[in-house]
């Protein structure tokens, strides 16, 4: 889903010019692309700025995501989103996944990935669906606090469960 929240803005979509328009030209590169780190500095401290940006941009994401996984021609597909259980992409699947850390974690590798600063990035993550929740939701967990090879193992685990479940659905059922 990161993918395609860049597609749909990318310079030259309609989606962009209206962004620009109803946020003014400041958020754009000089390049023409999309502002992101300024755009959220907006978003996740203005509610109402983050739902009209919600309106706009789920419905086409939702769209690029449904062409993409149409096209897939593996055991079973997965479709990443941080948003997949607030945003209505989860009726797009039949199991969810949670990859669960804790909010210190959450927000100490959302500060290196992204940079900005740990105030905004507390922000998005409390504009989000909370932890518990987002558990309760899970058909399936992983535990991204341990050591990469147990990583690794409940992956493997996961992988093996979904292989056999796509042999009894076919491919993109799962």
């Amino acid at each position: 889903a990161d993918i395609a929240s860049r597609e749909v803005v990318a310079p030259g979509t309609q989606a962009l010019a209206e962004i620009a328009e109803h946020f003014g030209a400041e958020l754009l590169l000089e390049d023409g692309r999309l502002n992101r780190g300024a755009l959220r500095r907006v978003i996740f401290h203005q509610e109402q700025e983050k739902q009209w940006l919600e309106s706009l941009l789920h419905p086409l994401i939702k769209e690029w995501l449904i062409r993409q996984i149409s096209r897939s021609k593996s055991p079973y597909c997965m479709l990443v989103s941080p948003l997949l259980l607030e945003s209505g992409q989860s009726e797009l699947v039949d199991r969810v996944l949670v990859v669960d850390v804790s909010v210190n974690t959450q927000v100490s590798r959302t500060l290196a990935r992204d940079g900005g600063d740990e105030r905004t990035a507390r922000a998005i993550i409390r504009s989000q669906m909370n932890r518990k929740q987002r558990v309760k939701q899970a058909d399936d967990i992983i535990n991204n606090e341990l050591q990469l090879r147990f990583l690794g193992q409940q992956i493997e685990i996961l992988h093996q469960q979904y292989l056999a479940r796509a042999k009894t659905k076919g491919n993109n059922e799962i």
